[in-house]
């Protein structure tokens, strides 16, 4: 399904030009790249790969930072001087620090005791100051997302022009993407392929992307993924591993009304599909990034005529190298990484989260 766009002067408005004038000008400007051998599907389907993972800084959360920035300082939000005080896991605040580091702000991220090494030395190669929560705040379910956010909240209450953006609920958090990421795509496809597949996290990707494709093209669905274990789809909570994608409550961005069909992904397949996807497609990418693969693998499955498929690929799977990637780390964790027909009989295995369950929350 290859439509056209109702916007004629679109691909004029997206400059082609590979010289920026800064870092933040350089954004979305990311290759799409075909999947050919992960899984026969391949061969018979169309699915692409958005490597946002190729943005400056590795992921597409510094388009949610850069965007949510410039409204703050429209808004008189950030002046000479402020501090932008954010809880992020790793992406959301790199992407804040670097636009920092261009604008000359202070910038200090929460994090807690199950930050990773790697994450924590990127923040403060780009200078953000971290504030640690210890473990001993997390939830039932060992989730650290509620007491990081409350830290980030009094921080910003007790220092003198400070600025909270909270991705989590930000409401203005799904615009970047509706005005960058959605249209990039069309650009892309001149026109819409026949489904988008999207990690929900604070749902700002699949409000910003939804609500465009809703508006121009609703033929395309939209596929949601989420971890097992976190709450956004009504699934039992339990413990989970990824990063990037989970949440221990529903953001109040989230609409399953957008949602075609909705994926709850372990941590085991996610990781496997990290793994097949750097051996045998060449590209080391994030933990979410496994997930989202095996959330279209077996979609795609479903549908006899070719699909057209858009992938978003978060980031790199270089912030993993001591977790996703790592032998000792995954047998510490009791992972088992899956292979060829262990692999495929796994994403065959996978079904949609049935639509009362997710639309009940």
């Amino acid at each position: 399904m290859l439509t056209y766009s109702p916007e004629p002067n679109l691909r004029n408005s997206l400059s082609s030009s590979l010289l920026f004038e800064n870092v933040t000008a350089a954004l979305g400007k990311v290759p799409i790249v075909r999947l050919n051998k992960i899984h026969s599907s391949c061969q018979h389907h169309h699915l692409y790969l958005k490597l946002e993972s190729c943005n400056p800084g590795g992921s597409i959360k510094e388009k949610n930072a850069a965007y949510l920035v410039n409204e703050a300082e429209k808004q008189g939000l950030l002046q000479t001087g402020s501090t932008i005080v954010e809880s992020s896991s790793g992406n959301f605040g790199i992407g804040l620090a670097i636009v920092g580091a261009t604008k000359g702000y202070r910038v200090m991220i929460v994090i807690d005791g199950k930050t990773p090494v790697t994450m924590r030395r990127m923040l403060t190669a780009y200078g953000a100051e971290l504030v640690e929560v210890p473990l001993s705040a997390a939830d039932a379910q060992g989730s650290m997302q509620l007491a990081r956010m409350a830290k980030a909240q009094e921080l910003a209450a007790n220092i003198p022009g400070a600025w909270y953006p909270c991705q989590h609920k930000n409401p203005r958090n799904i615009d970047a993407h509706e005005v960058w990421t959605a249209r990039e795509i069309v650009d892309a496809f001149y026109g819409a392929p026949d489904a988008i597949v999207i990690g929900v996290s604070t749902a700002g990707q699949l409000g910003g992307i939804s609500r465009y494709f809703k508006k121009y093209y609703p033929q395309t669905r939209i596929i949601g993924v989420d971890v097992a274990g976190s709450a956004i789809f009504g699934t039992p909570r339990h413990p989970y591993k990824m990063t990037g994608l989970g949440l221990s409550f529903v953001p109040p961005n989230f609409d399953p009304q957008v949602l075609d069909a909705a994926y709850s992904v372990d941590d085991s397949l996610a990781f496997s599909v990290c793994h097949a996807l750097a051996k045998q497609e060449g590209m080391l990418l994030g933990a979410s990034t496994g997930a989202i693969v095996a959330a279209a693998l077996a979609d795609v499955q479903r549908f006899t005529q070719p699909q057209s498929m858009l992938l978003l690929n978060p980031d790199r799977g270089d912030r993993y190298l001591e977790t996703v990637y790592n032998a000792d780390w995954l047998a510490a964790q009791n992972i088992n990484i899956l292979q060829n027909l262990h692999l495929t009989e796994a994403i065959a295995n996978l079904s949609p989260v049935p639509f009362d369950i997710v639309t009940k929350n």
